[in-house]
């Protein structure tokens, strides 16, 4: 088998990432505009057509100029003299400029989605070659394709793969970057300074989250050097930590002068007051908490300087986020609404959301990595401090990607949970790529050592595990962006757990369209819809707007984003006659997609709706 797999690890890769691009433009084709969507796209194609950033400054310009590239041989109309260029506040105008360019300025707008969307597949199979590339360097060419089996058979990944969002692409760029800085670590040189400085620039230009980097790289560039070995015996320790920090300081340096640059190429055409104004809508005036008034001073201030407008944009939106994400949002989990956060969130969704496989990989790794740890440190004839004094130094010198891997996914898991972005599973997405890299490498280096017998068991066992995982996720299809796995009884039941990103984006609005062309019975039907896409457009006269609070409830069809159902069911901050808690027992008669309940209501159900809820 691993001949077979070795002689023909080509046409495996190519049959992988086939099945990545047909399922990826396919959903691209099917799933309607995502609620991100609508300000990403327009404010990427601003950028390259106007070079100003001002719509949608929260997010560096990378991804989104890479999505607009197909939009410069469509030229589709793009009015500046609209409110939502010359008067609407920095929130408001990045999502109205989302209206009027998709679906009222007389622009086909699944033209634009599609095409946009294109520019991320084709980034997401190259970062599935990628993780073959480093998991095979790490251990061999069988590893390599578990790995990239991990990746392209991940419906968490297919299922984000194909939107114009930075989830995707921050994963992407922060592998990139990581295997730069290592490859820089092992062999010091200019060449790698410069290279990994690039990748370091494409980073932040990609997501702000990208800081969290730093600090990981930080720490590796203080540890390498005492623990590597010199061929030069005369070099000391101290002298070597120098030669380090001033190589990666000088990598941080490549990289804000790109950042700068692009910053400047993007900005080049945005006015010096445009900033102040932004700044002053999401760091308020009247705001006289000192943290607020630093940052809206210091922001301010760098603006002042032309010649550093670049940086304090840049500035601007690496502050915001810290903001956002110290601010909370609402966010519903298992039966409750919070809007400060669930500190068990993230780790719930990663149980819910990646398949069981996945899991089982993730925790048979482990076991092997702890019980490496405790043989190696057991020996008797050794002091036990010494034992891992020395342990821990040969693990540090042969074992510097793991060991970064393992500290990141550590500091961002940590940083998810105590932070109050409870928005979706796609926030962990900058952890997956380390995790199947270090599962792959964790097991099929412990199979290298194993006797026949029992390296025989274990590659049945993977074996079969690997195609309950490639015939669930085909299986699944096209649900992936809303999978759960069979904790929770599989996708179409996930919403009762959690909802947002992770269930519910908007993604359905055309198999609702599909739904009523089907059901011409149908005159009318109403819609309580959580998407940013025209109702209008794709729906014409065929549905009545209908919210959570509307009274009084009426007889006939409706149609409830489980979000807006969820949200409006258990938060206990809405009064029952301003909620849906009316539907709590009343069935749906068809689930369009898995966003989307439908509900015929009869005099019978209103009748038997208590008084208090009507």
């Amino acid at each position: 088998m691993k001949k077979f797999l070795e002689k023909y690890q080509a046409t495996i890769i190519i049959a992988i990432l086939a099945f990545m691009t047909v399922v990826s433009l396919l959903n691209a084709q099917n799933d309607a505009l995502i609620y991100d969507e609508e300000a990403h796209i327009p404010a990427g194609y601003s950028y390259l057509i106007q070079q100003d950033i001002r719509l949608n400054p929260e997010h560096p310009p990378l991804l989104k100029d890479l999505a607009a590239l197909p939009l410069l041989f469509l030229q589709p109309k793009f009015d500046v003299t609209q409110d939502f260029w010359t008067k609407d506040n920095a929130d408001a105008s990045q999502w109205n400029a989302g209206k009027y360019f998709l679906f009222g300025a007389g622009n086909n707008p699944d033209q634009i989605i599609f095409w946009s969307r294109l520019p991320i597949i084709l980034l997401s199979l190259v970062f599935g070659l990628f993780i073959f590339k480093w998991t095979k360097e790490m251990a061999g060419t069988i590893a390599g394709l578990f790995a990239l089996t991990l990746y392209a058979f991940d419906p968490n990944i297919l299922g984000h793969n194909h939107f114009v969002t930075t989830d995707l692409g921050i994963a992407a760029f922060m592998t990139f970057s990581f295997y730069y800085f290592l490859k820089f670590i092992k062999q010091p040189s200019w060449k790698n300074v410069f290279i990994g400085g690039f990748f370091l620039a494409l980073v932040q230009l990609t997501k702000f989250s990208s800081v969290l980097l730093f600090p990981v790289f930080g720490l590796v560039l203080i540890i390498y050097p005492f623990v590597k070995l010199h061929r030069d015996n005369n070099k000391s320790k101290l002298a070597t930590l120098g030669e380090y920090l001033l190589k990666g300081f000088s990598a941080f340096a490549v990289s804000l002068v790109l950042v700068y640059i692009a910053y400047f190429v993007s900005a080049y055409n945005m006015p010096q007051t445009k900033l102040p104004e932004i700044i002053s809508h999401y760091f308020k005036p009247g705001d006289t908490r000192p943290a607020i008034v630093y940052t809206r001073e210091f922001l301010v201030s760098i603006n002042d300087h032309p010649a550093l407008m670049p940086l304090a944009d840049y500035l601007f939106g690496v502050l915001r986020v810290f903001q956002r994400v110290g601010g909370g949002n609402v966010a519903y989990l298992m039966g409750e609404v919070n809007t400060q956060g669930f500190f068990a969130y993230f780790p719930i969704v990663f149980l819910i959301k990646e398949p069981l496989p996945i899991l089982f990989f993730i925790l048979f790794s482990l076991i092997i990595a702890f019980t490496k740890i405790i043989k190696s440190t057991i020996a008797p004839s050794e002091n036990f401090f010494a034992k891992i004094r020395k342990n821990i130094t040969h693990y540090l010198r042969t074992s510097i990607v793991e060991f970064s891997m393992f500290i990141f996914i550590l500091l961002y898991a940590i940083t998810s949970i105590t932070g109050k972005l409870n928005i979706g599973f796609r926030h962990l997405f900058p952890m997956l790529p380390f995790i199947y890299i270090l599962v792959s490498v964790g097991i099929f280096r412990f199979l290298k050592h194993r006797h026949h017998q029992s390296k025989l068991i274990f590659n049945i066992m993977i074996s079969g595990l690997t195609i309950f995982l490639v015939a669930g996720t085909i299986s699944a299809y096209p649900y992936y962006t809303s999978y759960f796995n069979s904790l929770v009884s599989g996708s179409k039941q996930g919403y009762k757990v959690a909802t947002d990103s992770n269930t519910d984006w908007g993604q359905d609005l055309k198999r609702f369209k599909i739904f009523l062309a089907d059901h011409p019975g149908i005159t009318k039907i109403k819609t309580d819809y959580f998407g940013m896409a025209d109702l209008n457009y794709y729906l014409g006269d065929r549905y009545e707007k209908w919210w959570g609070a509307k009274r009084p409830i009426e007889t006939g069809w409706y149609a409830i984003s489980v979000l807006f159902l969820q949200e409006s069911t258990y938060n206990t901050n809405i009064a029952d006659n301003m909620s849906y808690r009316w539907l709590k027992n009343i069935k749906p008669v068809y689930q369009v997609g898995t966003s989307i309940l439908i509900y015929n209501i009869t005099p019978q159900d209103i009748q038997n709706i208590p008084d208090n809820i009507k």
